[in-house]
C-alpha cells in the first residue's frame, strides 16, 4: 500500500492522506539531522551533569559531608533536574501543540546550552560556601525544564515529517540519548586524561564549556527546519472551526488519562536502567576498585552499542509491532542487571566492559520503539503535551531517583547489589504490564 492509499483517520480527524508527504526528502533529512544532533546536545548536557555528580561534584560542592553523604547529596542534585522535567514537558508541550514544534525546539536547545555552560563557570564551595551548591541546583533545574521539551519536539518532528516507518524515523531522535552518553563520557574521559592532577581543579570545567560550541552548531541546523506539516494542517483546521473554544492541551490529556498513565509505565523501566548503567555505575565501579578511566570507557563502549542497535530494533518495531519489541526488551533488560553486577564483582576489567555493554544492549531493545509509540497514543493537538509529559514523569520517577535509590540500597546492604537488581526488575515489570494494556499503533495513521 502506498502512502496515498492510506484511508484511516487519526483521533483528531486528520485527513486520510498523510500530510507528511508534503515534506521533501531533503527537508526530511534535515529534520532527522536536526533531531539527532539537537538530542545529542541535550543529552550530552544532561548526562554530563550525571557523570560529574558521580566523580566531581560530591567533592567540590559538598565537601563538608562524608564520602557517602556527599555522594547522596550530589545525586539528589542530579535528581532535581529530573523533577523539573515534567514542568518543562507541560510548558514546551503546551506551546508546541498551540504554536508549533520548531520554535520550542529552538528555545530548548538555547536554554540547555546556557545553563550547562554556566555550570562550567561556577565557583566551588571553597570559594563561595553554601552558594555554590545552591547555584548548582539552580542550573540543574534549568537543565531539567529545557530537557522536558527537547525529547518530545525532536521525536514528533521526526515522525510527523516521515510518511512511513515512524519507529525508524523517531529512533533518530532517540539515538540522541546514546549519542549524548557517548559524547559526555568521551569528553569527560579526555578531559580527565589531558589535565591529570589538575582535573579536579579546573579540568572538569572543560566538558561543560564545550557545550557553548555545540549549541551554536545545533542552533544553525535547527533554524533551517520547516514546521511539522501534520501540525500545520491540524492548526489550520482548528482556526477554520467556527465558534470552537480555545483548547488547553494539558486539560485534554488529563480528561482521558489512560494513555498518559500507559506512557509513564511504558518508559519507566528504560529510564531506570539507563540511569543505572549510564550514570550511577561510574560511582559503583570506582567504589569497587576499577580505575575511573576504565569505568568511563566501559560506559562509552556501551553507549556506542546502544547507538548502533537503536535503529535496528526501531525498524523491527515497524515490522513486528511496538508491543512485541518493548515487551521482550523489558524482560531481557530485567535479567541483564544481575548478570552485569556479577561480572563486575569478579574484578576483571574485561568482564566489567561485557556487563555494562549487555545492559546497554537490552536497553536499546526496549527503548527503541518508545518515541514512536508514545507519540502515536495521542492525537496531533495533544501529542507534544501528552508524549512529553508521560516521558518526563517516567524520567523523574525512574531516571531521576534511580542513582539516589541505588546509592541508598548499596549503603544499606553493605555493598550488596541484589536490591538494585530487584529495583530494576520491578520497574521493568511495570513496563511489561503496560505493554499488555497499550494499543498496538504501528499500523495506524497520525
Amino acid at each position: 500500500m502506498t502512502d496515498s492509499q492510506i484511508a484511516a483517520r487519526s483521533a483528531d480527524g486528520t485527513p486520510a492522506v498523510d500530510p507528511a508527504q508534503q515534506s521533501s526528502r531533503r527537508m526530511r533529512n534535515r529534520v532527522l539531522l536536526s533531531s539527532f544532533f539537537g538530542s545529542v546536545i541535550e543529552w550530552y548536557d544532561f548526562y554530563l551533569f550525571g557523570i560529574a555528580s558521580a566523580a566531581v561534584f560530591n567533592k567540590l560542592f559538598f565537601p563538608e559531608f562524608s564520602s557517602t553523604a556527599g555522594t547522596l547529596a550530589s545525586f539528589a542534585t542530579l535528581a532535581a533536574g529530573f523533577i523539573a522535567r515534567p514542568i518543562g514537558g507541560i510548558i514546551w508541550g503546551h506551546f508546541g501543540d498551540k504554536v508549533g514544534r520548531k520554535g520550542m525546539l529552538v528555545l530548548s536547545i538555547v536554554l540547555m546550552g546556557v545553563s550547562t555552560t554556566l555550570v562550567g563557570l561556577l565557583p566551588t564551595y571553597a570559594a563561595i560556601g553554601i552558594w555554590a551548591p545552591l547555584l548548582l541546583v539552580l542550573m540543574r533545574l534549568i537543565q531539567g525544564v529545557s530537557a522536558g521539551g527537547e525529547w518530545g519536539g525532536a521525536v514528533l518532528m521526526s515522525m510527523e515529517h516521515a510518511p512511513r516507518r515512524r519507529g525508524l524515523s523517531s529512533s533518530v531522535a532517540q539515538m540522541g540519548l546514546y549519542g549524548g552518553i557517548l559524547l559526555a563520557n568521551g569528553v569527560f574521559a579526555l578531559a580527565s586524561a589531558a589535565t591529570g592532577d589538575a582535573f579536579m581543579t579546573w579540568g572538569w570545567r572543560i566538558p561543560f564549556l564545550i557545550s557553548a560550541v555545540l549549541v551554536v552548531i545545533g542552533l544553525w541546523i535547527r533554524l533551517g527546519v520547516q514546521e511539522s506539516p501534520i501540525f500545520k494542517q491540524a492548526r489550520e483546521r482548528a482556526e477554520q472551526a467556527a465558534g470552537e473554544k480555545p483548547r488547553v492541551p494539558l486539560l485534554d490529556v488529563l480528561r482521558r488519562p489512560k494513555n498518559l498513565l500507559l506512557s509513564i509505565a511504558l518508559v519507566l523501566g528504560a529510564f531506570a536502567a539507563s540511569a543505572v548503567y549510564g550514570t550511577w555505575i561510574v560511582s559503583y565501579g570506582i567504589e569497587v576498585g576499577f580505575p575511573r578511566a576504565d569505568v568511563l570507557n566501559a560506559v562509552l563502549v556501551s553507549a556506542a552499542i546502544g547507538l548502533v542497535f537503536q535503529p535496528v530494533f526501531a525498524y523491527l518495531s515497524d515490522r513486528w509491532g511496538r508491543r512485541v519489541v518493548v515487551g521482550v526488551g523489558a524482560v531481557l533488560q530485567a535479567l541483564s542487571f544481575p548478570v552485569m553486577f556479577a561480572l563486575m564483582d569478579g574484578g576483571s576489567v574485561g568482564a566489567m566492559y561485557l556487563g555494562i555493554s549487555l545492559a546497554a544492549f537490552t536497553h536499546a531493545i526496549v527503548y527503541s520503539p518508545l518515541g514512536a509509540w508514545l507519540g502515536e497514543l495521542f492525537p496531533t493537538t495533544q501529542r507534544y503535551t501528552g508524549a512529553s509529559l508521560g516521558y518526563q514523569i517516567a524520567g523523574t520517577i525512574g531516571g531521576g531517583f534511580a542513582p539516589l535509590i541505588c546509592a541508598s540500597l548499596l549503603a544499606a546492604s553493605g555493598g550488596g547489589t541484589a536490591g538494585i537488581s530487584l529495583f530494576i526488575g520491578a520497574t521493568c515489570l511495570i513496563t511489561v504490564i503496560a505493554v499488555f494494556f497499550a494499543a498496538e499503533t504501528s499500523r495506524s495513521t497520525l
